[in-house]
């Protein structure tokens, strides 16, 4: 009797399964080498609908249940074949700085949203114009966001009793804020490495890997899909699911994700998740699931009954009228996601001046607030009364009001120490001590009032970093002032 190895019956019957769906024979290919030299990665793609359905397939759904958001197959597009590697590693050619030859075909490392847009144009679009698709540049090209930047992972080093400033590394930058916001992708040339095929030539990429949601990618586009849906999987079950905003919305400058955790939301998802179904198309309240997760709020495609509650968006602030992440002060949305072009009227890059006068000119205004607050109440009144759902709504501007006093006091106190000249704000405003207790107030402990009042976690409202701090801060900046203006 003929013996095989286990891994060899498994290769053997996986390869029986996949060729029983419509592949191109260029993914084939693909798939003869890879399931040995990168098994994980045909797995995680045989496990997902792109292995299981085709382009014809997906136009005839009802438009509700659609995925694709085209209306019909590209142009040299195989309408039968399934989504495979070559159908997305080989788009776009020209534009592909990281284009290379590999076994007789050419193809890109990254896949890029404008690569994905082939089949997703909607979503490309939608994403293009949000916040996470500028975030690169609405880091590097705002000269504040910049400077605080380096001060938090700069290297300081003693020099005649002062800190000197050296600026941090690629790498560091790319572990660290850039990690969620992204990093410029760059091909340095070619270069060889050894692989279990053999030595061989790929690009030689700089600043990668990295999943930022504003990464600049070799053909010159911005955005990762894969942010949020996972290669090889693109789940949609993963992008509904907390943890994958998790990722970067973490306490404490943007406590999202704690704060969810020890809401009544994020209980109830905790001891009922195993029941919901996270891949349906629409998704239903009340039928897939029983509490929202960030998703229901911010994007997904929410129905009852064949009838639309909200449209699906890949713009994650499209139903937010305001915005609590407070910079320094809470305010309304920017109509441009590119909130690095904001001027206010001291002449910084910031959508509210220290004072609290808002750029008013680059924020939406009373009327699409009013229509955000009211779409959302829609998607909260699919599981709670009108008065439930109207007053909670109505005590996040209350709450926003509230903190932003707290925050306009310690600006206060801020001002006084630069004008005495206890601290000074040149070369920058975060690098002094009573500097970085201003800085607390606002990006940590009133973001986290914020927060917890609009994802109802009342801790984090409170005690955990919340009300208690924002008092005991204000109280350390003052006594730091009298401290230092004594000397």
């Amino acid at each position: 009797m003929n013996k095989f190895s286990p891994y060899l019956v498994i290769i053997i019957l996986f390869r029986a399964t996949i060729l029983s769906q419509t592949v191109s024979s260029e993914t084939n290919e693909c798939i003869d080498c890879h399931i040995s030299v990168t098994p994980g990665i045909v797995a995680d793609w045989k496990g997902s609908l792109h292995s299981k359905s085709d382009m014809q397939t997906a136009l005839m759904k009802p438009m509700l249940e659609r995925r694709i958001s085209v209306q019909s197959a590209p142009v040299n597009y195989s309408a039968d074949l399934v989504v495979g590697c070559f159908e997305c590693h080989s788009l776009n050619p020209a534009e592909h700085k990281d284009n290379f030859e590999h076994f007789g075909y050419n193809i890109n490392i990254v896949v890029s949203p404008p690569d994905c847009a082939i089949c997703h144009p909607a979503e490309h679009q939608q994403y293009s114009g949000s916040k996470k698709y500028h975030a690169f540049d609405n880091l590097r090209q705002n000269p504040l966001y910049s400077n605080l930047v380096d001060n938090v992972i700069g290297i300081k080093e003693i020099e005649e009793n002062h800190f000197k400033l050296l600026p941090p590394s690629h790498l560091t930058e790319g572990e660290v804020c850039y990690a969620c916001h992204g990093t410029e992708v760059t091909v340095k040339g070619m270069k060889s490495r050894e692989t279990v095929m053999g030595e061989m030539e790929f690009p030689e990429l700089v600043n990668w890997p990295n999943h930022g949601v504003g990464r600049i990618n070799p053909d010159n586009s911005r955005g990762s899909c894969t942010s949020c849906h996972p290669r090889h999987s693109f789940s949609i079950e993963i992008a509904r699911k907390p943890y994958t905003c998790a990722q970067c919305h973490l306490e404490p400058d943007v406590p999202a994700y704690n704060v969810y955790k020890e809401s009544k939301h994020g209980n109830i998802f905790d001891s009922k998740k195993e029941n919901w179904n996270f891949s349906n198309v629409p998704w239903e309240p009340g039928k897939d699931f029983q509490a929202p997760t960030c998703a229901t709020c911010h994007n997904s495609l929410l129905a009852s009954e064949g009838e639309v509650i909200t449209d699906r968006s890949h713009d994650f602030s499209a139903r937010l009228w305001t915005r609590i992440f407070g910079l320094v002060y809470s305010h309304p949305q920017p109509i441009s996601g590119k909130t690095f072009e904001i001027k206010n009227a001291d002449g910084l890059n910031l959508p509210v001046t220290f004072s609290n006068i808002k750029a008013a000119e680059y924020l939406i205004g009373i009327d699409e607030q009013i229509q955000r607050k009211n779409n959302m109440n829609s998607i909260c009144s699919s599981c709670h009364g009108s008065g439930f759902s109207g007053n909670a709504l109505a005590r996040i501007d209350k709450t926003n009001e509230e903190a932003d006093l707290m925050v306009k006091t310690a600006t206060a106190l801020m001002e006084k120490a630069w004008k005495e000249g206890i601290e000074k704000p040149e070369p920058s405003p975060f690098d002094e001590q009573i500097e970085i207790l201003w800085q607390r107030q606002w990006l940590f402990y009133a973001n986290s009032v914020r927060y917890a009042t609009a994802m109802m976690g009342p801790d984090y409202s409170g005690f955990k970093n919340g009300w208690w701090e924002l008092s005991q801060n204000l109280r350390a900046m003052k006594d730091l002032i009298n401290l230092k203006g004594q000397k």
